[in-house]
């Protein structure tokens, strides 16, 4: 199938590893051409030259944090991609901790690091993508939102924030061609999911490993999803294959969420 993707111009965040790497990397495969951004020099320029190195779309790279370069990574998009038709809203994960155990003075930053960026990014991009009649906005989150993990009350709280405002962007947009998307990864085999794990055992006394087989026996698959399973169901939210669907949050996540 012919996603419709070579030419597009993907702005893909915190890309240098996990989820948001193999985004780019699959978009690229289809021949767009993608712009990572991480804070990480040596890991994104890695990223970047491993891309390259296959021909296909081009990547390029902004190395900065996003809270604090909104503005800038706009400006590099412009200058390398000569424009965006593809926002991929990836954002790193807050701390563990329950809703009892996390400070009240922690909320503001990491509102400000999850949330602030994606809304700002959106409102950038969407004039160009409006202009167009043509637009993704595809936006990375949580099987959290839906169902509510433990340990992880940051997370589940302030992604459910982005659900409200991406699915009333949605119907704002719909009508120019533009789609709002949300992207909800369970168990994915990733260093973030280590780290979650690695977390989880520390809190409940157990080691990694017994927390992890555990995880794995609740899924109804039964094991951890891979990168390119989640980068391929993003990869075709963000192609004109997927022009009549949005205000849509995709589970990818083994059949872990039981509910309808």
């Amino acid at each position: 199938m012919d996603l419709g993707l070579k030419g597009k111009r993907a702005l893909v965040l915190s890309s240098s590893r996990g989820l948001g790497r193999g985004i780019a990397e699959a978009l690229a495969a289809e021949g767009a051409d993608v712009m990572l951004t991480a804070r990480t020099r040596e890991r994104l320029d890695e990223a970047v030259a491993a891309i390259n190195a296959r021909g296909a779309g081009r990547a390029h790279a902004f190395a900065g944090s996003l809270t604090d370069n909104v503005e800038a990574i706009h400006a590099a998009a412009a200058e390398h991609l000569g424009g965006v038709d593809i926002l991929v809203a990836n954002t790193g994960g807050p701390p563990a901790g329950t809703a009892l155990t996390v400070a009240p003075e922690a909320w503001g930053p990491q509102f400000d690091a999850m949330v602030v960026p994606v809304f700002r990014l959106a409102g950038l991009v969407l004039p160009g993508m409006r202009q167009a009649g043509f637009g993704r906005i595809v936006v990375v989150a949580s099987s959290g939102v839906e169902q509510p993990i433990p340990n992880l009350v940051m997370s589940n709280a302030l992604r459910a924030s982005i659900a409200g405002w991406a699915k009333t962007l949605s119907a704002e947009v719909a009508a120019e061609g533009v789609t709002v998307n949300m992207i909800l990864p369970g168990r994915i085999e990733t260093d973030r999911t280590g780290e979650l794990d690695a977390a989880n055992a520390k809190a409940q006394g157990r080691s990694p490993a017994e927390i992890a087989e555990a995880a794995r026996a609740a899924i109804p698959a039964k094991r951890y999803g891979r990168v390119q399973e989640f980068a391929d169901v993003a990869c075709f939210l963000a192609s004109e294959r997927a022009s009549y669907v949005t205000g849509s949050m995709i589970r990818v996540d083994g059949g872990a969420v039981r509910s309808i």
